[in-house]
C-alpha cells in the first residue's frame, strides 16, 4: 500500500499568487437575487465544474459529507460563513461552510448539511429554503463533499458549538462571484504542485477591520457555483 503524507503545516496567505482573474466577468447583479438563483436551480444550465478533485494527501478510507451554502436574504444575498476552530484536529482555524461527515441516519445530503448547520451554529431549520445541490468536491482528505445551497430568511438567533467554530460571519455574494477576487496559487510539496483558489475578504463590521482568508475546499465549491451562475 503506498502511503501518502500529510501536507506541511504552513500559511497560505505567504504562498505568491500567480494570477488574478480579472479577465473574467463577474455574475451579474440581477442574477444574485433569491428570486433569480431560484430559477436557476429550477431550470439549471448545461455547465461543467471547474474545480471537483483535489490531489490525494491522506490515506483515509474515503467518506461521504455534505456543506451548507447558506445565502442570508439582507439587502443583499450574504455568505453565512465559519472560522473552525483553532483546536481542530484537521483544517483547524480554516474559513469553511457549516457542513461534515455524514451520519447512517441521514437520509441524504441535504439532511446531513442541515444537521450539521443546527450542530455546528444553530442556524434554526424553519430559516431554511434549499435550492439544490451542486456536483460532488473530492478533497485531499478523502471527503466526497455535496455542496447544498440555500437561502436563509433573517430573524435567526445562531448558537455556534465552541468546540468548533472560532466564529460565524458574513460575505456579501457579490464579492465572491466576481473573479476579480479569485487569485491563484501553487504550492510545490516533494515534487508535486497543488493549486488552489483564494478569496479573500476584508470586513468592516467592526471596528477593527479583519481578513478572512477563504482559501482550498471552500474557494473552489464557491468557485464551481461562479461558474454554475455564470453558464
Amino acid at each position: 500500500m503506498t502511503i501518502t503524507r500529510p501536507l506541511p503545516i504552513f500559511d497560505p496567505r505567504t504562498v505568491p499568487v500567480l494570477s488574478v482573474d480579472t479577465h473574467l466577468a463577474d455574475v451579474p447583479v440581477q442574477q444574485l437575487t433569491p428570486a433569480a438563483l431560484r430559477q436557476r436551480f429550477l431550470q439549471p444550465p448545461v455547465w461543467t465544474p471547474e474545480r471537483n478533485t483535489e490531489k490525494k494527501f491522506s490515506d483515509r478510507v474515503p467518506a461521504l459529507a455534505a456543506v451548507l451554502i447558506p445565502l442570508v436574504m439582507r439587502d443583499e444575498l450574504m455568505l453565512l460563513l465559519t472560522e473552525r476552530g483553532k483546536n481542530l484536529s484537521t483544517h483547524s482555524g480554516q474559513i469553511a461552510f457549516p457542513g461534515g461527515r455524514t451520519d447512517d441516519s441521514d437520509a441524504d445530503a441535504v439532511h446531513t448539511a442541515l444537521r450539521e448547520a443546527d450542530e455546528e451554529i444553530g442556524l434554526p431549520g424553519a430559516h431554511v429554503e434549499v435550492l439544490g445541490t451542486l456536483p460532488h468536491y473530492v478533497t485531499g482528505s478523502a471527503f466526497i463533499v455535496t455542496p447544498v445551497v440555500a437561502l436563509i430568511k433573517p430573524g435567526f438567533q445562531l448558537r455556534p458549538n465552541p468546540a468548533e467554530v472560532a466564529d460565524v460571519f458574513e460575505v456579501p455574494l457579490r464579492f465572491l462571484m466576481s473573479p476579480a477576487n479569485h487569485r491563484r496559487h501553487v504550492f510545490e510539496f516533494e515534487g508535486a504542485q497543488r493549486e488552489w483558489l483564494s478569496m479573500p475578504y476584508t470586513s468592516e463590521a467592526t471596528d477593527l477591520p479583519t481578513e478572512r482568508y477563504i482559501w482550498g475546499a471552500t474557494a473552489a465549491m464557491l468557485r464551481n457555483f461562479y461558474r454554475f451562475l455564470a453558464a
